[in-house]
C-alpha cells in the first residue's frame, strides 16, 4: 500500500488528534473512555502508538479487542460492558475519561448542566450525568472543539464536573481522586496546574499565537513570557498514516475541526 500522508500538509484537526493521543500515552492499562468523535480517534491513536496497554470500548456497550476507524462497527470484541457496568468501573477508579464542555472555568470546573442562574436557566443542557462521578473518581480531561470566550468563563454557571480546587475544599472524599489532567481545544492544550490549581497553558497549536489563546479566553491565563510557550507537537508520519488511512479515512475529523 503506497501512502498518501505527508508532513507538509498536517492539519489542525491531526494536530489535535495526537494532542489528545498524548493525554492518554502514559496511563498504562487502564479503561480509556473518550466521548464523542475527536477524543475516540485520539484514544485509538495512542492505543495503537504510544500506549497499547489501553482498553477500549466503542462507547455504547462492548470491550473492543481490535481498534476499528472511527464510527465503524466493531470487528473484534472483548467482552460486554452495558451501562450499569459503566458505574462499577467509575468507582473502581482504573479509568480515564475525556469529556466535552459548555464551560471551563479558570478553577478548572466543568459545566455541561445549564447556561444561566441554577433556579431559571436560560438554556438546559444535557444535566450533570457522570461528571460529578467522573471527576471525583477518575482520571478525567476535556475535549473544546471551539475556543471561545462563551466556553472559557471566570466562573461555570453550574459545576458539573469538579476542578482540583473545589474537591480540596470539599474534603478528600472529592480530592483523593481527583485528576484534572488536561484540556485540548481546537487552538491550544491546558493542564490545571498554574498557581492555586488554576488552568495552565501548556502549548499552542502551530499557526495559533498566545495573544490569540488569551483572546478566546475569559480569564487571565497569566503568561508572562509567551515567547516561552512551547508549539503543540505536530504528529509522526507513522501518526498520520494511522489517522488518515486506518482511523479516520472518510475525514470526520474535520466536522471538529475543519481543514483551514
Amino acid at each position: 500500500m503506497t501512502s498518501s500522508a505527508s508532513t507538509t500538509d498536517i492539519t489542525r484537526a491531526d494536530v489535535c488528534a495526537a494532542a489528545v493521543a498524548d493525554a492518554f500515552s502514559e496511563d498504562g492499562e487502564i479503561f480509556g473512555s473518550p466521548m464523542g468523535l475527536m477524543p475516540m480517534l485520539g484514544v485509538r491513536l495512542a492505543k495503537l502508538t504510544s500506549n497499547p496497554d489501553l482498553v477500549l470500548s466503542d462507547g455504547e456497550s462492548l470491550f473492543l479487542g481490535g481498534v476499528p476507524p472511527v464510527g465503524a462497527k466493531a470487528d473484534v470484541v472483548e467482552g460486554w460492558i452495558p451501562f450499569r457496568r459503566v458505574f462499577d468501573v467509575v468507582a473502581y477508579g482504573k479509568r480515564h475519561v475525556m469529556m466535552g464542555a459548555t464551560q471551563v472555568d479558570k478553577d478548572g470546573n466543568q459545566n455541561i448542566s445549564a447556561i444561566g442562574p441554577f433556579d431559571r436557566p436560560k438554556r438546559q443542557l444535557l444535566g450533570s450525568r457522570g461528571a460529578p462521578g467522573n471527576t471525583v473518581s477518575n482520571r478525567t480531561s476535556y475535549w473544546v472543539p471551539k475556543h471561545s470566550t462563551r466556553v472559557f468563563v471566570d466562573a461555570v454557571d453550574v459545576v458539573s464536573g469538579v476542578g482540583p480546587k473545589r474537591a480540596k475544599e470539599a474534603g478528600v472524599g472529592a480530592s483523593k481522586y481527583n485528576d484534572i489532567h488536561r484540556i485540548v481545544t481546537n487552538l491550544a492544550v491546558f493542564d490545571v496546574k498554574g498557581p492555586g490549581d488554576t488552568v495552565r497553558l501548556l502549548s499552542v497549536h502551530p499557526g495559533v499565537t498566545v495573544a490569540e489563546v488569551q483572546e478566546a479566553t475569559g480569564f487571565d491565563l497569566g503568561v508572562s513570557d509567551p515567547a516561552a510557550v512551547p508549539e503543540t507537537r505536530t504528529p509522526t508520519m507513522e501518526e498520520l498514516v494511522l489517522i488518515r488511512e486506518v482511523l479516520d479515512p472518510k475525514g470526520l475529523r474535520f466536522k471538529e475541526v475543519p481543514a483551514a
